[in-house]
Formats: C-alpha cells, structure tokens, sequence
C-alpha cells in the first residue's frame, strides 16, 4: 500500500520533524556557550600555552624581637623586575631602563652577571622598585617578553638606634658565597652577612616553595600548570628572640655616640647579652635592597672603620684590668698567700730596665694592689707566676680562643704562650722579662670587649663561667613554640676565697679614696670596677673600664672600651656607671610595679576572705 503525498507530509509527522530541529539547535547551543563562555577562558589559556615553567618563590624571612617581644626586624614587601634570559632580548634593556626610570648601565650589569647562570631561571636585574615603577612595567608587559614582576621581602627596622653590628645585614649572594653553600640559593637570592642574620641563616631563611606555570610565547604566565596541585608553598622562616635589653641598648648607643670603642653588657648568672655596641657604627637601611657602590665605598674606606665589629673583633692589651687574673693565679697556685704582701716602693729594675709606678705604696696585699692598681706589685706577680701558669689561667678565663658567642665573624685574640714565643720571636730568644709586662696586661697580650665581659661576669659569680649568647629563643614555627637556648655553663676550679678578695678590691677602686675610679661610684647599688689602659704605639692610648654591680647580688657585668681616650676613668668608667645604673634603675621600677600589683590584688582578696569566712561562721 503506498501513502499518498498528504499523508506522507501529515502535520503531525511535520510537528515531530521541527521538534527535532529545534532540539539539536538548542543542543549544540547550549555547547557552543558552554565551551565559548562557562570554559572560553580556559581554552585560551591553554590554545597560549607554549611551554611550562618551574617558578621557585622565596619565603619570608624570620623576625627578631628583643628580650621583651618588642620587634626590632621585620619585614615589608618589595617589588623586584626578574628577567628569564631565554625569553628576553638584550636589545630591550633601554626600553626597560627608561621605563624604569634608571641609568641602563646598570641593568647592562646586572644582565651580564646573571645571563649565563640559568637561561630559564628569572632573576632579579632590579630590586626594590617602588610602585610606580612596578607598575610601569605591569602595563607594559605584553612589549616585554621574558619580563616580569615578582614581590619579595625586605627587611624593615623597628628599632631607633643601629646595633647594626649585632644583628648583621642581609645582601645578595656573592659569587664566592654560591661555591661555599648548598643549593638552596640561586643568582640574586639574598642571605645573611655578619651578626645573627648570617649565624643563623639556615633558620631564618625559611624553606623555598616551587610551582609549575604555563607560560605563553613571550615567556609570561599564563596559569597554573594542573591547576595548581604541585605546588610546594614556601615555608617562613623561624622568628629570633634575642636577649638584648632595647632601652639599654638604645642607651649605650647614644652614650657611645662621636667615640670609637665598644660596650658589653652581660648578665653575669646567664650569659645573656644585654647590650651590644660598636662605634662608629652604621645604618642597616643601607643595605637594605639596593646598595649603591658609592654607599658602600663610603662605608668600606672611611678611617674609622664602622663595618669593623670592635666587641668581637678587637684586638688590645687588656691594661689594669687582667690584674684581677693574675691574683686569682697567683693564689690559686700557692704562690701568693691570702694574706700575702708585696713591697711596692715606686719603682722595678728587671735586666738593667726601670719601671716607675703611680706611687709607692709599702708592703700592700692584693686588696689594695687592685685599689690602686700597683704596678710594682704585679711586675713582681707576673714573674713569680712564669709563663705556663699565666697561659694556664688565661686560658682558663677564655682568653686566646672565642667565646662561642652566637654571632659571625667572633676573632679569638691572643693569649702568648712560651710556643708563641718559640715561634714568632725565636727559640732562645726571649726570656721571662716578657711576665714585667705581661703582669699588667701589656705587651703581646691582646683581648676583645667580648673577652673582658665574660671574664668579669665570672668574677661577679665567683667563678661560673657562662657562655656568652645573643638569641634567647628560637620560635618554631612548626611546633607554634619558642624554644629557649640552652646555656652552656662551667664552675671554674678557683677557691671561692679568693673571688671575696678580688671583689673587695674592685669594690675599692670605685668607693674608697685613692681608687682609679671614683667618679663611677653609684652609692646603693655597690658598682665594682677596675680601669685599664691599653698602650697604642700609634697614638693616645685606650681606655678600658670593666664593672659588675651590686656587689652581693651581680645582675650585670660591663666591659667599656674607648679607643684613644687615655686613661680607663676618663671616658669608659662615667659609661659604664651610667649604664649600670639605668639599667637596675629600669628593673627597680619593674619590681616595685609587680610588687604593687601583688599587693593591690591581696587587698582585694581580703573582704572576700572575710566574707566566706564569715558565712562559713554562720
């Protein structure tokens, strides 16, 4: 049976046809949008996609806070211009510096150091570029291929004086410093110089993170390559709480200001160092992303040396204040009873030299040899003794070797001891005439600020011996906790006895008259002291004072150098008065204040006490 042509072409049949047309339009309509507008984006990307890219991000630094949580560093973002060699032409570094706004020399420079390091690895050809140069170049990218820009980490400083010295400064890595250290570090990456930003760069630092990028033809980003799931985030760094008092600090400083020497302050029952100075010093702003070579050949020639690190790094005779060794040796040896006199009348002849004294002062003990600081007594002291025993207490007290302070670049002076002598002067050479001056802490002897601190904090605790630190705590930021330093200590093997002498006579020398320094005297709080002068061949002589105070209960040991200020009580004894008395001043107050709340907080217990008691009664 055939169907006619009406029947064949039915409105019902012409019905179902249109649905069916109209369907698949809708279909392939609702799949073109879904492609062009739900995924357009991602398909661009991925249609400009011509290669991927490993990007390393540095983390940032950790902070440094001082012994009360105060910041002293921080850090503040930084924009910085990267350039990827394989995808830049050279020939655009004028275009960059114009947009930059800089002398294309230096981009020329910075190109040449880096090109050859990594061809597909960006890095830094302009570092903290301010914001309207950043965006100079954001503007401008799609001109510029191989060129981005990235932000990094700058370090920002919270604290009104410098103790640049102590905390050190961070730089960009040097060629020689990429050979010594892992791979970590790459061209350009920054990492600690000097203080504690170097002896603890490994923890500060942080951890670098890595994510893969698509990038386009003119080696730009393009997205995250797999959307982002390999990527390693970097890891800030551990946070320094230092030990450092930043009111005494700031003091020190100022008190220092328009000298050059150095100042010590320790608490002698820790090792804790409470202030650190150097001067002349610097500001660390300086190095703080870009350092000019004008700045920086400012600071390298100038004759006073403020990069020169005078706390650790110093190198004179102690004077008068080894005094005080040579009696702890000298009784603890046997050789010089406690109650053991010298004849001191004015002057010593020793292999047909004289050496005059201050005064004549009879037959003295060692309480008043180190009140007023007899010569006489101690040429004849230093002979008596002889080289082995010398060397043997000297080292004992840490001299001629570092102290282990937590901070770079700590030198360990020099202690002679009779193979020094075998070897620099000459075997058969010298003879014991070198103790004449060796007993007054003179002639070859040469210690740091450093040194005599430590020695004069074991003084104050008669005998214990603490390692001398800057970094009270390091927050882990893996654990959310600070973990405290451990301190490293020692009894030395001294008669305690002896300690009592010592303590008396330095007690002397500030409150007695007739004492090389009482003009440092502070009545209530007991100031111990000794001066010192250091001998200088090219000039005035240095000025050395060490002090400990109060006498019966020492909470800080200062050691003040003054360089070419003549003698120890001119200049470094007023300093270190001074400083010991802001600093019990400022812990007085505190525990007058915790005192007041305690009370405060018992006083209004009491009604309530007498309230329950009072109820229980009934």
């Amino acid at each position: 049976m055939e169907l006619g042509r009406d029947e064949f072409g039915s409105s019902l049949r012409a019905k179902i046809f249109l649905t069916l047309f109209i369907s698949v339009c809708v279909l392939f309509s609702v799949r073109l949008a879904y492609l062009q507008i739900i995924h357009g984006n991602l398909y661009l990307l991925k249609t400009e996609t011509q290669a991927i890219k490993e990007v390393i991000n540095t983390p940032f630094r950790g902070i440094i806070l001082d012994r009360e949580g105060r910041k002293i560093v921080h850090n503040k973002p930084s924009f910085v211009i990267r350039v990827t060699p394989a995808d830049f032409d050279e020939e655009m570094l004028p275009t960059l510096a114009t947009l930059l706004g800089v002398d294309v020399q230096l981009l020329q420079s910075n190109y040449k150091k880096f090109k050859t390091k990594s061809p597909f690895t960006p890095f830094p050809i302009l570092k903290d570029v301010s914001h309207v140069q950043a965006n100079s170049i954001e503007e401008n990218l799609a001109d510029l291929p191989g060129v981005d820009v990235a932000v990094e980490s700058g370090r920002f400083y919270e604290f009104e004086g410098n103790l640049s010295h102590l905390l050190g400064y961070t730089r960009e890595i040097s060629e020689s410093q990429l050979k010594r250290n892992d791979d970590f570090y790459r061209p350009g990456d920054p990492i600690g110089n000097g203080g504690v930003e170097s002896a603890f760069e490994r923890l500060l630092r942080g951890q670098k993170g890595s994510e893969f990028i698509a990038v386009n033809a003119f080696g730009q980003r393009v997205s995250a390559f797999y959307e982002g799931k390999n990527t390693i985030p970097a890891v800030e760094g551990f946070d320094l709480q230092l030990t450092i008092d930043s009111d005494l600090q700031l003091e020190a400083e100022q008190l220092l200001n328009g000298k050059r020497g150095a100042v010590v302050a320790i608490d002698p029952t820790t090792g804790e160092i409470l202030a650190y100075v150097s001067k002349p010093d610097y500001s660390l702003e300086i190095f703080n992303g870009r350092t000019s070579a004008s700045e920086y050949a400012k600071l390298s020639t100038n004759p006073h040396k403020p990069l020169f690190d005078r706390v650790i790094m110093t190198k004179y005779p102690p004077g008068s204040t080894w005094k005080m060794l040579m009696v702890i040796a000298a009784m603890n040896e046997g050789i010089l009873p406690l109650d053991g006199k010298i004849v001191c009348n004015g002057s010593f002849t020793y292999g047909g030299r004289t050496w005059k004294d201050h005064g004549a002062y009879g037959a003295i003990g060692a309480r008043k040899a180190i009140h007023v600081s007899s010569n006489v007594f101690f040429y004849k002291l230093g002979l008596e003794i002889g080289l082995d025993t010398y060397y043997k207490y000297g080292e004992m007290f840490g001299f001629g070797k570092r102290t282990g302070i937590d901070v770079a670049n700590e030198e360990a002076g020099l202690l002679p001891s009779k193979a020094w002598y075998d070897k620099v002067v000459g075997k058969g050479k010298w003879s014991n005439g070198v103790l004449v001056n060796l007993g007054i802490g003179q002639g070859e002897l040469g210690v740091t600020p450093l040194q005599l601190a430590v020695y004069t904090s074991a003084i104050a605790t008669k005998g214990i011996l603490n390692r001398p630190h800057v970094v009270k705590a390091i927050y882990n930021k893996r654990t959310n906790s600070f973990d405290p330093m451990e301190v490293e200590s020692r009894e030395l093997p001294i008669k305690k006895e002896i300690f009592d002498i010592i303590h008396n006579g330095m007690y002397d020398v500030v409150n007695v008259g007739g004492g090389t320094a009482t003009n440092a005297r502070l009545g209530e709080y007991k100031l111990c002291g000794k001066t010192g002068t250091a001998q200088n061949a090219h000039g005035q002589d240095h000025s050395w004072f060490v002090s400990f105070a109060p006498m019966e209960n020492p909470k800080i040991a200062i050691c003040v150098l003054a360089e070419n200020a003549g003698f120890g009580a001119t200049v470094a004894a007023p300093i270190a008065s001074r400083l010991t008395k802001f600093y019990l001043d400022k812990h007085k107050r505190l525990s007058e204040a915790q005192t007041s709340t305690v009370a405060i907080a018992t006083q209004k217990n009491i009604p309530t006490d007498k309230k329950k008691q009072k109820n229980k009664t009934l």
